[in-house]
């Protein structure tokens, strides 16, 4: 195995191993949203709804247009398949990895379990527990306490109950059966995970091990940053230990990737065994934000040499790209950014900007223009228009066909959990 790598390469190695060498199938299938899953082994939430949730999307992005209900009966039941969790933030993960992440759960309860809210509130907090055996799976608005009727904390405005609630969930007492519209259904972790999961929590240490496990062959080729932020591991130490141990047993390979730096010099970083190494890549798609392929920003900039940062909370006249622009990717790169609103009253496709990269490929904003097409297929969405902002905008249109629209602020929905 080689012991250097060029940038390109390592971008299909990155690209494969999250899935883009693979052709999209005709008919995404339960299968095939399973396997997606299964190597991306983590799917952040966000409730951030101009296009399309951003838990939608990355599944977009590998399989093309498919059936968002097949995704709902897999992590929006009673019993899911894929539960949420606090892991790279709110995410889903697969409900048999629930106990890696224990050591999560016992860092929260020791930080909110005794603090001035948990103490002034146990009596609400063990009210609550009952109240979850006795009835079942219940949303907030299902719950009736006096505690609702006080004025709202500052956890996201919650008032009492929320916040207890969302307590539990961290210290991993409650879990989420559900959601009904983005509100989530809280119920006892005992009536939503299967017994396994909830039997034997595997230790800090071991668990971080196999959480740096996944992360490398999810990401194919990464550096110890990458690997920690996948799973957001504060723990460097822990970390490394986890990557020396998966060294000596042939897991990892150590590797230089050209241009990777650490204060000036050749950045350290680590190749899994089992990466698939294409010689070229023939990938195109628009991705979340909050896609494994570009969340952790530091090493989008190092793979892509893309500078990306999301304007949802930047006031309107200082936006640089618009306020949810989304990453374009075409063949092995990023190539550009498309900021989308999805207007239902009209059932069009609003490209509300449109950017190169430079040096962005001949024959990008046919490419792009084509994921457009798909994109509004996907949601069900009859035209599309083009604003005449970005230096992307004509090409698309063009490419398109498609009519002009003058730009205009979007309505910014409030992002909660």
């Amino acid at each position: 195995m080689p012991s250097s790598l060029s940038r390109a390469e390592a971008r299909r190695i990155a690209l494969a191993a999250q899935g883009f060498a693979r052709p999209r199938p005709e008919t995404p299938g339960t299968r095939q949203i399973t396997g997606a899953l299964q190597r991306m082994r983590i799917l952040q939430i966000d409730s951030v709804n101009v296009f399309a949730r951003s838990h939608y999307m990355p599944l977009f992005s590998r399989l093309g247009a498919y059936d968002t209900g097949l995704l709902d009966r897999l992590v929006f039941t009673r019993r899911p398949r894929w539960v949420e969790s606090w892991a790279h933030v709110a995410s889903f993960v697969e409900a048999d990895d629930w106990p890696l992440l224990q050591f999560r759960r016992d860092a929260a309860r020791e930080k909110y379990g005794n603090d001035d809210w948990a103490v002034a509130h146990a009596d609400l907090l063990d009210w609550l527990r009952a109240e979850l055996a006795e009835r079942g799976p219940l949303r907030p608005a299902e719950i009736d306490h006096d505690a609702r009727k006080v004025s709202r904390g500052p956890w996201w405005d919650w008032d009492h109950v929320k916040n207890g609630l969302e307590r539990l969930w961290l210290f991993g007492d409650v879990a989420i059966a559900g959601r009904r519209g983005f509100e989530r259904r809280y119920a006892l972790a005992a009536d939503v995970l299967p017994a396994s999961a909830l039997a034997d929590p595997v230790p800090r240490d071991e668990a971080i091990r196999e959480l740096v496990r996944r992360a490398a062959a999810a990401y194919g080729i990464a550096t110890a940053a990458d690997l920690a932020d996948y799973w957001r591991i504060r723990d460097r130490p822990t970390v490394l230990a986890g990557i020396r141990d998966l060294v000596d047993a042939g897991e990892l390979l150590p590797v230089t990737v050209e241009g990777w730096q650490t204060a000036g010099r050749p950045a350290k970083a680590w190749l899994h065994r089992d990466a698939a190494r294409p010689r070229r890549m023939d990938a195109a798609a628009i991705l979340s934000p909050f896609d494994p392929v570009v969340w952790f920003r530091d090493r989008a900039e190092r793979l892509f040499d893309f500078t990306y940062r999301i304007e949802i909370y930047t006031p309107a006249p200082q936006r640089r790209y618009g306020y949810y622009s989304l990453p374009v990717l075409v063949g092995d790169d990023v190539v550009g950014r498309v900021d989308l609103k999805a207007d239902r009253a009209a059932s069009t496709l609003r490209v509300q900007s449109a950017w190169w990269e430079p040096e962005a490929p001949a024959g990008a904003a046919a490419r792009l223009a084509t994921e457009l097409r798909e994109a509004a297929r996907w949601q069900g969405l009859e035209a599309i228009t083009v604003s005449r902002w970005g230096d992307a905008t004509d090409a698309v249109a063009a490419e398109l066909g498609a009519a002009r629209h003058d730009h205009a602020a979007l309505a910014e929905p409030r992002s909660t959990i």
